[in-house]
C-alpha cells in the first residue's frame, strides 16, 4: 500500500480513465475470492496456508486500491455541496448491501449448517446442497464475496460517469507518475493543510477501527455473550451503520465536512466513555446493578440485564458515528485535494488509513497487558480519537493549490 497506492493514483491521473483500472482490480479480487474455496481444513486437501494468506494479503490490498478509485471519482460526479452527501449515500448503501448479504448467509447457509430452525422457517439443510461436513457452509463466501463483486460493479461500469481518456500511453504514465510523487514529496510544505488532516484521519481512523474490532471481543469478555448473541448484535447494528451514512451527508451539507468530523469523533469518544464505564455490576461509572436482584428485563434469551441494553444501545449511536466520520472523510478530501491529483491524493489518503492500522491494535494489546484489564484495553481506542480530533482543529476546509512541474 505504502509503495503503490501514490504512484497509481499518479499514473491514473494522468491517463484519465479511472473505470478501466477498478474493471481489471474487481477481476482479481473475484478470481481471488472465489479461489478460497479451495481453502479447506488441513487433512482434506485444498490449497496450502501460504496460498491462502497471499490470496488475502492481494485482496486486502486491491480492496484499499479500489477505494483510491472510487474515492478519487467523487469530485468529477458530484458538485461541491454534494460530494457529502452522495458520500454517505454510497457508504448507506454499501451497508445495506453488506447486510442483505449476511442474512442470506446467516439464515439461509449458517443457521440451517448448525441444525437452527426458527419455527420451522428455515431451510433443514444449507442452501445450495452445502455440505457441513467439509465445511462448504463457511467455504462458500468467498465465492459469494467475488460474485457479489463483479454483479454490483457492472451498473459502476455501465453507467457512472468517468474522466475522458488522456492519450497518454502507459509508458508515459508510469515516468509523469513517478515525477509527480516526487514533486508532491518536494513541494510538501504548500500541502501542509493536507498533510495535517491525513495525520488527523489516520488517529482516528485507527481508533475507529479497533472499535469495530474489539467491541464484540470486549462484549463477549465482560458481558459472556456467545455467538448467537454477537451475531444478533451485529444484526442490530447494522440499520445504524446504514443511516450513519445518511445523517453523515446530511449534516455534511449542513455543518461543512471537517464539523461534521469534528461532532462525530467526539459523539464517538463519549460514546466509548459511556461503553466502557457498563460493566455487569454498574453502569455509567457510578450506577451500581444487581442483576439477580433486578431480575432479567425480558423473557428474550438475549440481553436480559439493563447493562446489557445500556452497552447495545450505546453501540447503536456508535455505529452511526462511525459510519458518518468514515463517510465524510472522504468527502474532505475530495473538497481539499488539488483537483489534477485527485487521484494521487486518494491515494495517500488510503495509505493513511491502513499503513498504521495496526496502532489501534497495539494500544489495545499495551494496555489490556499492563492493567490486566479488557476494560482498560478498550477504552485506550479513546487516545486515539482525542488525538485525532485536537488535530482537526487546525484543518482548514479550502481547496489545495494545483503543483506544477
Amino acid at each position: 500500500m505504502a509503495l503503490l497506492a501514490p504512484l497509481l493514483g499518479a499514473i491514473s491521473d494522468r491517463m484519465g480513465r479511472r473505470k478501466p483500472w477498478l474493471a481489471a482490480i474487481a477481476c482479481v479480487m473475484s478470481a481471488c475470492c472465489i479461489a478460497l474455496w479451495f481453502a479447506m481444513p488441513g487433512g482434506q486437501g485444498g490449497l496450502p496456508i501460504w496460498v491462502i494468506l497471499v490470496l488475502i494479503v492481494i485482496l486486502a490490498t486491491c480492496f484499499q486500491f479500489t477505494e483510491v478509485f472510487h474515492n478519487a471519482m467523487l469530485p468529477f460526479i458530484a458538485r461541491a455541496e454534494q460530494v457529502g452527501r452522495l458520500s454517505g449515500f454510497g457508504i448507506a448503501v454499501g451497508n445495506l448491501g453488506t447486510l442483505t448479504a449476511m442474512l442470506v448467509m446467516l439464515f439461509g447457509v449458517a443457521l440451517p449448517a448448525s441444525g437452527v430452525n426458527i419455527a420451522g422457517l428455515l431451510p433443514d439443510r444449507p442452501l445450495f446442497g452445502l455440505d457441513p461436513a467439509t465445511y462448504e457452509h463457511s467455504r462458500i463466501a468467498g465465492p459469494v464475496a467475488g460474485v457479489w463483486f463483479l454483479i454490483f460493479i457492472v451498473p459502476l461500469l455501465l453507467w457512472t460517469p468517468d474522466r475522458p481518456s488522456t492519450g497518454i500511453s502507459p509508458g508515459r504514465a508510469i515516468r509523469e507518475g513517478l515525477a509527480q510523487v516526487w514533486i508532491t514529496v518536494k513541494r510538501a510544505r504548500q500541502l501542509s493543510n493536507i498533510g495535517l488532516y491525513l495525520l488527523a484521519r489516520m488517529l482516528y481512523t485507527d481508533g475507529k477501527v479497533a472499535i469495530l474490532a474489539y467491541s464484540g471481543i470486549y462484549a463477549a469478555g465482560v458481558f459472556a455473550w456467545d455467538l448467537s448473541a454477537l451475531l444478533l448484535f451485529a444484526l442490530v447494528l447494522a440499520p445504524f451503520s446504514i443511516s450513519g451514512g445518511f445523517v453523515g451527508g446530511w449534516l455534511d451539507s449542513r455543518l461543512g465536512s471537517k464539523r461534521t468530523i469534528q461532532l462525530s469523533v467526539g459523539i464517538t469518544c463519549l460514546g466509548m466513555i459511556a461503553a466502557v464505564s457498563t460493566t455487569p455490576t454498574q453502569i455509567l461509572f457510578f450506577f451500581p446493578h444487581d442483576a439477580a436482584a433486578a431480575g432479567p428485563l425480558w423473557s428474550f434469551p438475549y440481553f436480559r440485564t439493563l447493562p446489557e441494553v445500556v452497552y447495545l444501545v450505546t453501540f447503536m449511536l456508535l455505529a452511526m458515528t462511525i459510519t458518518a466520520a468514515f463517510c465524510i472523510s472522504r468527502a474532505l478530501m475530495a473538497r481539499i485535494a488539488p483537483v489534477s491529483m485527485m487521484n494521487q491524493f486518494f491515494g495517500l489518503y488510503a495509505l493513511s488509513g491502513t499503513a498504521t492500522a495496526f496502532l489501534g491494535h497495539m494500544l489495545v494489546g499495551f494496555f489490556t497487558r499492563i492493567f490486566e484489564s479488557q476494560r482498560a484495553g478498550f477504552a485506550s481506542t479513546v487516545i486515539l480519537l482525542a488525538a485525532g480530533l485536537a488535530l482537526m482543529r487546525w484543518v482548514r476546509e479550502e481547496r489545495a493549490p494545483e503543483i506544477a512541474p
